[in-house]
């Protein structure tokens, strides 16, 4: 149970931790928090994807050191034992960073949940919104990493030979076919040798909550890719790749969402 509706959560709002995790592409000049100081759901606590990141690199979103993490997710009042529930505002769906982030670092997988639809189908509904900053109580959060659900470009580059797990961009299909520039600076444009593509947003309806299951399996299956549990996905900066993942989990319940941390932004570096 990967996803859940906005009723669900609705009915089920003071049981739950609920995370805000809206993240925007630089260049659309908006900024997650203060739109979270504007209007939020009511509890939820922000989660800034930028710092909360591992800091001592020039690559975006890179998993963070285990003891930073603990620090971060005690911060922000969350226990182990929580149900966790992430939603955003943002076109790239960000709350599955945030989603995969908590699986990597050993939070149960089914206690961690994304929004289906997010803030957007929430304010649609009608549903109750607040602006003032949540309180949070200060936990002492212990994280098991599991460093399996992460691979770095030493293990991408030496898959291309060995073929041991395969690769899924959800980058667009112009990037992905190095028709276009990349939107970073400094980066060529192409893709990973032998990898499949599949757009994120092929997965997303209009009101950004996912295609159903049935499309979800048709559209991985329209990459060609031999579906199995060996799938790692990448992208531009490892956000939408953890679409992707989230996708996949939906379709596979065994699925332990795996990325490539560095993404393009690393692989791509000219």
């Amino acid at each position: 149970m990967s996803l859940v509706d906005t009723n669900w959560l609705e009915k089920n709002l003071n049981k739950v931790k609920v995370i805000d995790c809206s993240w925007h592409m630089p260049q659309t000049k908006r900024n997650g928090f203060e739109e979270y100081q504007k209007q939020h759901i009511e509890n939820a606590i922000f989660f800034d994807l930028d710092k909360n990141s591992k800091i001592d690199t020039d690559l975006p979103h890179m998993l963070t050191d285990i003891k930073s993490w603990e620090k971060i997710i005690s911060n922000m009042g969350i226990k182990n034992e929580d149900q966790i529930i992430i939603y955003d505002k943002s076109d790239v769906i960000s709350s599955c960073r945030c989603w995969y982030n908590f699986i990597y670092f050993g939070h149960d997988p089914s206690l961690v949940h994304v929004l289906d639809g997010g803030l957007k189908k929430w304010i649609n509904e009608k549903k109750p919104t607040v602006n003032n900053l949540t309180k949070t109580i200060s936990s002492d959060y212990m994280a098991n990493e599991k460093k399996e659900l992460a691979k770095d470009k030493r293990q991408i580059d030496e898959n291309i030979a060995v073929n041991k797990f395969k690769v899924i961009d959800a980058r667009s299909r112009e990037r992905f076919e190095g028709k276009v520039p990349e939107p970073r600076k400094a980066l060529r444009s192409g893709s990973i040798k032998n990898s499949f593509c599949l757009p994120f947003f092929e997965l997303i309806n209009e009101n950004h909550t996912f295609i159903s299951k049935d499309k979800i399996l048709e559209k991985f299956k329209l990459t060609k890719c031999i579906l199995d549990a060996n799938i790692v996905f990448t992208c531009g900066s490892g956000v939408t790749a953890s679409v992707l993942a989230l996708a996949y989990s939906l379709i596979d319940i065994k699925y332990m969402p795996t990325i490539y941390d560095g993404s393009w932004s690393e692989y791509g570096k000219n």
